[in-house]
């Protein structure tokens, strides 16, 4: 996955003007205690990312 869909996948879960937001205070357990942000700067696949938001926001299977 490229950081492109990963940010079209965010904006479609969370709406425009809140998916960096949340991407920038959330953390997440499954990323090693880390925000979004701060997994991508760490340089974790977006992949392994967005399987993290998926599973934190509980988004429907077909979003996975």
């Amino acid at each position: 996955m490229r950081h492109t869909e990963f940010w079209a996948r965010m904006e479609n879960a969370l709406g425009p003007p809140y998916a960096r937001s949340w991407a920038e205070q959330h953390v997440l357990r499954e990323l090693g205690g880390r925000t979004v942000l701060e997994a991508l700067a760490a340089g974790e696949d977006p992949k392994v990312v967005w399987l993290a938001v998926w599973a934190e926001l509980g988004l429907p299977a077909r979003e996975r």
